[in-house]
């Protein structure tokens, strides 16, 4: 069945979408730490999850808003929803029905929202594609080997050279191009390294080195991520980001020197993807720095895509 990309007026909602074809590269975390560092910039922020199987940042949302009642703490929540799977036995009917689910909740939210960060499956599916697609600002976490470089490129096993493009790469070309042939407008993907050693290795210079070429071909942009670091695990049973107020009661433990450098990171993170912020968005950041600092409260965040 096909089915015609959806199409968005000038006014609709910056789209972030979350898209690698490899598991286990960071996504849910990214994009709930986009979805967080937009709220408390004041932004109007909604999220959709497109793997209806998993969950994983349907998951996370669900542990954030659950901790927060439970410790009795305020946590910013964006509008979220999470596009049910159909198991029909006709596969033309379970798109049909997984595209309105989709249709229907874009059009609930593009107008009346500043950013919506949408997170699809670690596979090729529909609703994948169609909202690769659809984004403003493309994120491809990838974590740093050569196992995951795969879905992007192929290698020269002598000298490491990029000898073409991979199935993943290839499908965000083709989104691309359906973009520009829809409204016009381009997509700026940025792959974003996770896992990094903190130590310098062949692996990652070489690995950084293969993303450079292929960049260069492909037209997007490289930014460091999240470094290997075990308070990113420890944040999804309680909903939590980097970005959040990280005290005892918060965490269930004292914060260390981990927790301060992960916040470092993430708010670099997100000043190198340059995402718009709404004048609205500014103005409600502002008065509530101002009531904070009227309240003599320290601010949990402090400009961090300014």
């Amino acid at each position: 069945m096909l089915v015609q990309p959806i199409r968005q007026s000038p006014q609709s909602a910056h789209v972030v979408v979350l898209g690698n074809e490899k598991g286990g590269s960071g996504k849910s975390t990214t994009a709930l730490h986009i979805a967080v560092a937009l709220l408390k910039a004041g932004q109007r922020v909604a999220t959709i999850d497109l793997d209806s199987r998993q969950q994983s940042f349907t998951h996370y949302i669900e542990n954030r808003r659950a901790w927060a009642e439970r410790a009795r703490i305020k946590l910013e929540l964006p509008t979220h929803y999470c596009v049910p799977r159909c198991d029909g036995n006709m596969v033309e009917a379970n798109e049909a029905n997984e595209f309105t689910s989709f249709s229907n909740a874009i059009r609930r939210i593009e107008h009346t929202h500043d950013v919506v960060v949408i997170d699809t499956p670690g596979s090729d599916t529909y609703l994948m594609r169609l909202a690769h697609s659809m984004a403003d600002t493309l994120v491809t976490p990838l974590n740093d080997s050569f196992v995951d470089f795969d879905v992007l490129a192929t290698l020269d096993p002598t000298n490491f050279t990029v000898t073409g493009e991979s199935h993943y790469a290839q499908m965000v070309r083709e989104a691309r191009r359906q973009r520009r042939l829809i409204d016009g407008r381009l997509t700026d993907w940025i792959v974003v390294r996770n896992r990094l050693s903190t130590l310098g290795s062949r692996n990652k210079k070489l690995v950084g080195e293969g993303i450079a070429e292929l960049g260069k071909r492909m037209g997007f942009r490289c930014v460091d991520g999240f470094a290997e670091r075990v308070v990113y695990r420890e944040f999804f049973p309680r909903g939590l980001t980097a970005f959040d107020d990280l005290d005892e009661q918060t965490l269930g433990t004292r914060p260390n020197m981990s927790h301060l450098t992960a916040r470092e990171e993430v708010i670099a993170l997100l000043n190198t993807l340059k995402l718009p912020i709404s004048e609205n968005g500014r103005r409600r950041a502002a008065a509530r720095a101002e009531w904070y600092s009227v309240m003599d409260q320290p601010l949990q965040l402090d400009d961090v895509l300014a």
